[in-house]
């Protein structure tokens, strides 16, 4: 049911399951105010969303390795201010774009259970927009850290 002036809605939790009537709440008409308390339960949750997708899809454990392996290989290397600046935009567009395409396959399967080609296709396109964020990402990866690897290795040899 949906809320219609003061009309009550019956909710449903995300197993289906009705929870009682409680009132629809109008997200532009905030009660409550800015607490730090309120601030700190919005990382708590965005923190056990991180660890839902690492949890739960195999490719955030492949961007945290190349993570690991690009910020580690940016610190032997010496990257300047805006070297690191390029770096890390390129990380965090991967795991945003990693994060984004989690939740829409979470919402998907909750919407659609049951195979269809419409939510296969929306699920194609989410991982398609992981896949050019992670191709962005590797461009950027060798422009920055190309020359000052061929520096290192030109210095063995």
């Amino acid at each position: 049911m949906a809320r219609r002036g003061n009309d009550m809605a019956s909710v449903n939790n995300s197993a289906g399951h009705t929870t009682g009537d409680r009132a629809w709440q109008d997200p532009t008409e905030r009660n409550g105010s800015f607490t730090i308390g309120g601030r700190l339960k919005s990382v708590r949750f965005a923190l056990r969303g991180i660890a839902m997708m690492l949890r739960s899809q195999h490719n955030a454990w492949l961007h945290a390795f190349a993570s690991v392996c690009i910020l580690v290989t940016g610190g032997l290397m010496r990257l300047s201010g805006g070297e690191w600046c390029w770096v890390v935009l390129a990380i965090m567009a991967v795991w945003t774009a990693e994060a984004l395409n989690t939740a829409l396959e979470f919402l998907a399967d909750v919407a659609s259970p049951e195979f269809h080609p419409l939510v296969k296709q929306a699920k194609d396109v989410a991982a398609g927009g992981v896949l050019i964020s992670a191709m962005g990402s590797v461009c950027i990866g060798l422009l920055v850290l190309g020359p000052h690897l061929l520096d290192w290795l030109s210095r063995l040899l």
